[in-house]
């Protein structure tokens, strides 16, 4: 019997609670103590980056893939219906020679949040490397030289002041992909699919669901999910009302669903307004 246990008897018998209950009770709060223990030792893990996939991907010693949490970079390659090829995003291949400068061969630390896996079954992970004597986490050392975007995916938030900080510490020095210029209006964001784009425009209405709170504009559909509306409201915003009428400039990948360009946001800092008094 551990000493946990045997405390825990001491504690039962002091209160009059009968030996055999005693016993008993003690062993299950001991067996659930235990696994509480094992649960929080196992919240990070030593490893070796084996393999980088990406600027956000890599594969470790462990045998599974860990994919970044909280930012997207760039794509180096895509899928087609003939396979995958190469995206020639500069930007991309430039995230990816920084990650692998970064992790390549070396052995990390992968800290968890709330949720372990994404639908692919990556392992989810902030990635922490030592770097001239100091521990550095990956996402936010890939932000602040502007090779990553903040890409929040609830529940797994737990760093995301830190990411959105190190994200407009970049786009004031102007540095990596910030350095561009990427504007587009909203009626033309039909020709710019599958890349990320500041399209500006007037939202003329909007729509909210159970699901969404869907923004219309000149040629693009913008939609906030849900999941996604706490970041809004934590800073006051109600998406529907608050950009109705207004010129902005919004921040994403540019897809196509059902034949119209829409871009997903997930956080506020994605939406400017431009027409502010």
């Amino acid at each position: 019997m551990s000493s946990f246990s045997r405390s825990l008897q001491r504690l039962f018998k002091m209160c009059g609670i009968p030996k055999t209950y005693g016993v008993l009770a003690a062993f299950i709060l001991a067996a659930a103590f235990s696994f509480l223990v094992g649960c929080f030792s196992r919240n990070s893990d030593d490893v070796r980056v084996v393999r980088v996939v990406d600027g956000d991907t890599v594969d470790v010693d462990s045998g599974v893939t860990v994919r970044y949490i909280g930012i997207d970079t760039p794509e180096t390659r895509r899928q087609t219906s003939a396979g995958w090829i190469a995206t020639g995003d500069e930007d991309g291949e430039e995230a990816k020679k920084a990650n692998e400068a970064l992790v390549m061969g070396k052995k990390v630390r992968l800290e968890y949040d709330v949720q372990k896996k994404d639908k692919y079954s990556r392992t989810l992970a902030y990635v922490f490397v030592q770097e001239d004597k100091k521990e550095t986490m990956v996402q936010t050392e890939l932000l602040r030289r502007g090779l990553a975007f903040l890409y929040t995916l609830p529940p797994n938030v737990r760093y995301v002041d830190v990411f959105l900080a190190a994200q407009k510490e970049a786009r004031k020095n102007k540095a990596g992909m910030w350095a561009h210029e990427f504007h587009v209006p909203s009626a033309q964001a039909c020709n710019f699919l599958d890349q990320r784009k500041f399209v500006s425009g007037k939202v003329s209405g909007a729509r909210r669901t159970d699901k969404m709170v869907s923004l219309e504009m000149d040629g693009l559909h913008v939609i906030v999910f849900t999941k996604d509306l706490g970041f809004f409201e934590k800073e006051g915003i109600n998406p529907a009302q608050d950009y109705t009428g207004k010129r902005i400039s919004v921040f994403g990948l540019i897809k196509s669903y059902r034949g119209s360009p829409e871009i997903i946001v997930s956080h506020p800092w994605q939406i400017e307004i431009l027409d502010r008094p």
